[in-house]
Parts: C-alpha cells; structure tokens; sequence
C-alpha cells in the first residue's frame, strides 16, 4: 500500500557523506555515512535514538539532517518534500523553523557575554512577527515546558546558570518556534548523573505532552534505553540494527550490537567489573573495503562476510544488516 504523502515526518533513503581526506600525496574516501535508510512517522510522536560510539558516524548524519553538510548521494524528505530543493527562504521560512537543534555543550552555544534572554527574544524576531510584551509570554511559555520561566533567568549570564539549566534553556530556545522534530546531539554527555536523567525526562514528557518527535544521538546505550521508543545502532557509517529499543538492546541480533551490550558492566553487586570499558576498540578493522564492516572482530564470521556487504534484513520485528539472518 502506498504511504500517503502526509504519513512521514521524516525520510531518509540512502543517505551517504563521503570525506576526502589526503594521506601524504595521495587521496582517500572516507564514508561517514553510508546508505543510512530510516523514518519518522508525522502525528505520532517518538523518540528515536541513533547509537554509536565515535566515529560511527551519527553526528555526521545529525548535521545533514540540519542543512550542516551536504549529502554526497541519497534523499532526505521532510512531509513529503526533498529538503535538497528548497530554496534557501524555504528553508528559512519552513524547514529551520520546524527541525530545531539541541548541542552537546550548551555554553558554547551562548556568547558569555550576552545576557542568555538576548538569545530568546532573539529567536522570537526572527521567525515571530510580535511585540515585546507577546514576545516575553512565547519565551515564558517555551521555558516553562522545560521547568523554567523568564524571571529565572531574565537578565542572567550563561555562566550564572548550572549545566541542566543552561541546556533546559537550549531547548526552550528550540521550542520557540513551535518544531514537529528536534534533533539532539549527544545533549547530556557534558552533564552529571543527576543531571541527565532530568534531561532525558524531559525530552520524554515533550514528546508525550507537547508531540514532538526527537531524534536523540547518543553514545550512552543506558539513556538510549530508558529514553526512546526505538533505536538504531551505527558502525562505521552503516545502520547496522533497528527496531524498537526494548528487543534491540534486551535480545540483540546483530554481534556488533551484542558486543556493545556486553561491553557495559553490570550493576549487580556481586559481580566485580575488572576491565576497562572503551567501545572504540571494538571496530578497529578500519582498512578493510570490502565485505562487513564488522568481520574482523565478528565472533560468528563467514566467508561471505568478508567478500559481499550483508543487506538489510527484517528479522523479529526489526531491521539488521547481518548474512546471519538471510
């Protein structure tokens, strides 16, 4: 059956990034991304984490989606329209205005020497025709989605404000201009604990409460567990699993995904985690061109592997890109 043109929020087929990077005098393609393929259903809201540890490739597809860089090949739609073209006022006017960014590093998003509500009254003017008292009641309405209000914060520094508030107010900022889709790039990694449990919480109840779809890029499989509906795991530019976080990462299929899993401690007390926890070694099979990515470290490794890449496959619900499971 056909999808009609308003059922996706967001589609990406095939979606590629490929850097020239010179090594002495010659030249050498480096695939950031590599045929990333997913989607976003429009009117009903999720939160969809893309997973990886560095490298993978997930910032790389976080800035495409943003107009940041361009794809080397594939399509990117947004409600049914090729975000490659729109003109510039048509990105400004429509698509800027409903996929808004969140960063790691909240302080580097604010100059310390503007006052953090210059920046809000700032969005406002540019994508809001309002006076300034209409001006104050969108902020104070923006900011109180997030546990805050204007008096909190009104004439203050970003270095006045914790990590949580400075990054809650990245947020409201984003929540000004009334987004369908927020992409969040790694939002909690510079936080505490405490901190980014409260975050993710709420990123949860904007989704629940306000409808807004997330895109959550992240490195921490924990937060990515508690916080999405579903999940895509990235090696090397390729998705190498997706489905809905509870089977992905409670019965992973793929062994780079199951790898992962193994790769954090657990928390029962009876068991003394003895070594160190570093989820760049797991892919260091970085010269090999042909075949998976994965088979130099792939415990259940065929022949095939090594001469053909594996296709998607749909297995249990969910996709994988695994020879195992042809």
């Amino acid at each position: 059956m056909q999808q009609q043109p308003d059922s996706l929020l967001l589609d990406i087929e095939n979606l590629t990034k490929v850097f020239s990077i010179r090594q002495g005098f010659s030249t050498k393609q480096f695939r950031a991304v590599d045929g990333a393929t997913f989607s976003v259903e429009a009117n009903k809201p999720e939160i969809l984490t893309i997973a990886g540890e560095s490298g993978s490739g997930k910032t790389t597809l976080a800035r495409m989606i943003l107009g940041m860089e361009q794809p080397t090949s594939g399509v990117l739609r947004y409600k049914d329209r090729n975000v490659a073209q729109l003109t510039r006022q048509e990105k400004r006017a429509w698509f800027f205005r409903e996929v808004q960014p969140v960063f790691q590093d909240p302080f580097a998003t604010f100059s310390p020497l503007k006052r953090i509500d210059h920046y809000l009254y700032e969005t406002v003017r540019n994508y809001q025709i309002t006076d300034r008292a209409g001006a104050a009641e969108c902020i104070n309405n923006a900011l109180n989605q997030v546990g805050l209000t204007l008096e909190e914060i009104k004439g203050r520094y970003p270095n006045e404000l914790s990590g949580g508030q400075a990054q809650r107010v990245s947020v409201a900022r984003a929540l000004i201009t009334n987004p369908s889709l927020i992409i969040a790039d790694e939002p909690v990694s510079m936080l505490d604990a405490s901190l980014r449990m409260s975050i993710v919480n709420m990123f949860r109840g904007l989704k629940d409460n306000h409808q807004v779809s997330i895109l959550y890029i992240t490195h921490d499989l924990a937060t990515a567990y508690y916080a999405s509906d579903r999940i895509a795991v990235m090696l090397r530019g390729w998705i190498v699993e997706m489905g809905p976080v509870e089977a992905v990462l409670g019965e992973p299929l793929h062994p780079y995904t199951q790898n992962l899993k193994q790769s954090i401690p657990s928390a029962d007390p009876d068991q003394v985690w003895k070594d160190k926890v570093d989820l760049a070694v797991l892919d260091t099979e970085r010269s090999v061109h042909t075949g998976c990515k994965f088979a130099g470290r792939c415990p259940a490794v065929m022949d095939i592997c090594r001469r053909k890449v594996p296709p998607d496959i749909v297995h249990k619900g969910r996709m994988v890109k695994c020879f195992l499971y042809e």
